[in-house]
């Protein structure tokens, strides 16, 4: 069915909602000295380019900011203003306008009283969006002006909400957990499944998860509160607060599909939960629960293969760095470092290495606790402490396989360092992670397990040092000039700067308005040079060692991120945050 015909000019003018012709409004802003006429004139010749409104125009070049447009609106058209952050906007009345009419009209529905619906919007004149409500609805139409950017976060906030609870209808009769078949408790399932907005809310929050590719869920418990926040491009964002009612029963239902024991509540619980999605996508989520004063909190790292970037040029080597990575794990014998903190992609790097080294030729065996994504024509080893099946126990093992390539998760111990060095030196590809700061305190670390400098030296090909920093939204990023001696404090030259394509995040609806998404690693590769092993040697402290391996052209990570800085992929205080100083 067609649109009915606009009304007269006679009936807008008698409905109060006729637009204010531009020379009109332009002489009123002058007026008003809200702008210069050199501002009114640059914004005017701008509206007529892009066809935009003579007041979008002068809030995009800045000459007017959302306050001011607001309050200018208000006046003109007679309206009143709104505060949208203050409004709770029922679903009910959500319901009533599609999604898409408020996006392409810049507007919001806030209220209904009795037959007249009351709509925020940028343009009160915009009479073609106030024919098509009340052609949409049958309702009166009640208008008032608000800033667009408010409008936009609230769109996104209660459509945002709807978006995710009809794709989780769509989707709640398809999802499935799967679950060992020895440890299967179906009937506690079943019954646990009879909470209908419980299990809803929680599948809810697995879900969203996913679809926002969050790597991490918080659910926290605090005296008068209880929260969800994901961890997003590494950084904690809050997503719900749900009724403090349901707190037990939520991480009960989390207990009962990770197959822990819903009634044990003072002691950790680790496990895990597989969840099938209906287009036969498979998502692991390993999960912890810990006691803490207010009831426990549980934190679900997600798992997602999809997500698992194996493609070692996308990972965020540089290419001098790259080629020296590859040069190491392609050498018949030796070991290969990954070094960093929790979380900062160790297990990506190791395991796009071992897709790079994945022959049918070859023999890969891999000790992990826990193994995080399976890899086809890899022999895949889960660690199990309670029962001695460790590190050290199954490097043992392994040994006796015929191996070719071995991954260790982590080196925790002298034992286990020793086997995985004495497994170096007799002819084998040893692939692990140290958690330590740099490349070069990882030989202290070493030397501190016990283990004979010389053995250290005889057995290391490279170790390699890593960050995540949050990568720039390809959206909405702009070229930006960061503050020169700010750059060269933090340790950028003079003309790297000056040759730089720095760039900044506006913030758009694809990254919220974060100005980041996805991540980039930064990396400080440090191949075992005869200059660094004469080091080692000599018993030279991480300090010296560092000193040592920049003379022979190791870019550390702070260099590395100074590097992505000028090649626009993040911002400097990005690499503020993730990586230290250079004291060399």
């Amino acid at each position: 069915m067609a649109n009915p015909p606009p009304p007269k000019d006679k009936e807008r003018r008698k409905s109060g909602y006729m637009p204010v012709p531009v020379r009109q409004m332009g002489d009123i802003l002058l007026r008003e000295k809200l702008v210069s006429p050199e501002q009114l004139k640059n914004a005017t010749e701008t509206a007529q380019k892009t066809g935009q409104r003579l007041h979008d125009a002068l809030a995009d070049l800045g000459y007017l900011d959302g306050t001011q447009l607001v309050d200018f609106l208000s006046r003109q058209y007679q309206v009143p203003s709104i505060d949208l952050a203050s409004v709770d906007i029922p679903d009910d009345i959500i319901r009533l306008v599609p999604r898409e009419v408020c996006e392409r009209h810049d507007l919001i529905p806030v209220a209904l009283h009795g037959s007249t619906i009351v709509v925020a919007m940028v343009d009160p004149g915009n009479y073609h969006a106030i024919d098509d409500l009340k052609f949409l609805t049958g309702l009166n139409v009640e208008v008032v002006v608000a800033a667009a950017e408010e409008i936009a976060k609230s769109r996104e906030r209660v459509y945002g909400a709807q978006d995710q609870l009809a794709l989780l209808d769509d989707m709640n009769e398809q999802i499935e957990f799967l679950q060992d078949e020895d440890d299967a408790d179906t009937e506690e399932l079943a019954r646990s499944s009879e909470e209908a907005p419980v299990v809803r809310l929680v599948n809810l929050v697995l879900v969203d998860a996913i679809r926002r590719k969050a790597s991490d869920i918080h659910i926290e418990s605090y005296e008068k509160s209880f929260r969800v926040r994901y961890r997003m491009d590494g950084v904690l964002h809050e997503i719900m607060r749900p009724p403090m009612k349901l707190r037990n029963a939520i991480i009960s239902r989390i207990k009962i599909m990770s197959q822990l024991d819903i009634a044990e509540r003072r002691l950790p619980q680790d496990g895990r939960i597989k969840l099938k999605l209906a287009d036969g996508k498979e998502c692991d989520f390993r999960v912890s629960v810990l006691p803490t004063l207010f009831g426990e909190k549980v934190v679900l790292r997600l798992l997602d293969k999809s997500n698992l970037q194996l493609d070692m040029t996308k990972l965020g080597f540089d290419i001098e760095e790259l080629a020296k990575f590859k040069h190491a794990i392609h050498q018949p014998f030796g070991m290969v470092l990954v070094t960093g903190p929790t979380g900062s992609g160790k297990t990506t790097t190791l395991y796009s290495g071992l897709a790079e080294l994945n022959k049918v030729t070859e023999n890969l065996s891999t000790a992990e606790d826990p193994v995080e994504f399976n890899l086809d024509g890899i022999n895949q080893v889960q660690m199990h402490e309670a029962i001695g099946l460790n590190f050290a126990s199954v490097l043992r093992s392994f040994l006796r396989q015929d191996p070719d390539i071995i991954l260790v998760g982590e080196i925790r111990d002298f034992e286990t360092c020793e086997i995985a060095i004495k497994a170096a030196l007799t002819g084998h590809l040893v692939l692990s992670t140290l958690h330590t700061n740099d490349a070069p305190s990882t030989i202290n670390r070493m030397l501190n397990m016990g283990v004979e400098p010389f053995m250290v030296t005889a057995a290391l090909n490279l170790i390699a040092a890593q960050r995540l920093a949050r990568r720039l939204c390809a959206e909405c990023k702009q070229p930006f000039q960061y503050d020169k001696q700010g750059c060269i404090d933090a340790g950028m030259l003079a003309e790297e700067y000056d040759a730089g394509e720095q760039m900044k995040g506006e913030g758009c609806r694809i990254c919220g308005d974060t100005g980041y998404k996805g991540r980039v690693a930064l990396y400080e590769i440090m191949p075992i040079s005869d200059r660094l092993k004469d080091a080692v040697l000599q018993g030279y402290s991480a300090g010296e060692l560092k000193k040592v391996a920049v003379e022979d052209g190791l870019q550390t990570l702070r260099r590395a991120g100074l590097r992505k800085i000028n090649q626009g992929m993040t911002s400097l205080e990005e690499v503020l945050r993730v990586t230290r100083a250079d004291q060399l």
